[in-house]
C-alpha cells in the first residue's frame, strides 16, 4: 500500500448531527463514473483496517504510526472509503481551534492510487471541516501537488496568532505540537510540507 498522506488522528463533539450533515455531501465526493466507490463515517470497526493501511507508510516514515488507542478515540474524525466491502482508504479530520482543523492520516491503498480516492476521501473531509464550523484547514504533507490540486498552499510560519499559539501550547496532542513546529517533534516532521486551505 502507499498514501496520500497526512499526519495523525483526533476526537469530536456532536458526532451524530454532523455525520448526518456531511454523509450528504459524500456522494458528490465520489466521481460519478465510479459508483463502486463508498465514502462514509467511519466506525470503531473500521480502525483495524485504518491501522493495515497506515502501518507500511509507518514503516517508511511516511506516517506516524500510533498506538490503537489514539485510533479508537479519533474514530469520530474518519472517514474510509470502501470498495467491495473492503476499505481502501481513510482520512480524518481534527479540530485545533474555533476556526482551524488539520487533515490528518489521508493514506489510500496502493492497487487505488489513480483511481479517485484520495480525491474523493479528501473532498469528504473538507466537506466535514465545514460542517464543523471551520474556516481554515491545516496539512503537514509529502504530498504537495495532490493537495495543491486541491487548493492548498504552502505555508511558512505561524498559522495562528501568538495568542492562539500559546492557547495550543497546553494541548497534549502530538498533532498539535508538530502543527506548532515544536522542537521534540522535529523528527516526525523531517521533509514535510506546511500547507492550508481557505474554506
Amino acid at each position: 500500500m502507499r498514501h496520500v498522506p497526512c499526519l495523525r488522528g483526533g476526537r469530536e463533539r456532536g458526532v451524530g448531527a454532523l455525520t448526518t450533515a456531511v454523509a450528504r455531501h459524500y456522494a458528490a465526493a465520489v466521481p460519478e463514473s465510479d459508483s463502486s466507490l463508498i465514502v462514509r463515517a467511519a466506525t470503531t470497526s473500521d480502525i483495524r483496517d485504518i491501522r493495515e493501511l497506515v502501518s507500511p507508510l509507518a514503516d517508511r516514515r511516511i506516517l506516524l504510526q500510533k498506538e490503537a488507542v489514539a485510533y479508537y478515540e479519533a474514530t469520530p474524525d474518519f472517514v474510509v472509503a470502501e470498495r467491495g466491502g473492503r476499505v481502501v482508504g481513510a482520512g480524518a479530520v481534527h479540530v485545533l481551534w474555533e476556526d482551524l482543523a488539520e487533515i490528518r492520516t489521508l493514506a489510500v491503498a496502493d492497487e487505488e492510487l489513480g483511481r479517485g480516492v484520495g480525491s474523493a476521501i479528501l473532498e469528504a473531509l473538507l466537506a466535514k471541516g465545514r460542517a464543523l464550523g471551520v474556516r481554515r484547514l491545516f496539512c503537514l504533507t509529502f504530498e504537495t501537488g495532490f493537495f495543491e490540486r486541491h487548493g492548498f498552499s504552502a505555508i511558512e510560519g505561524q498559522a495562528v496568532s501568538p495568542e492562539v499559539y500559546a492557547e495550543l501550547l497546553r494541548s497534549y496532542d502530538e498533532g498539535v505540537a508538530e502543527f506548532l513546529d515544536l522542537e521534540r517533534v522535529k523528527p516526525n516532521t523531517l521533509g514535510n510540507t506546511r500547507m492550508l486551505r481557505i474554506l
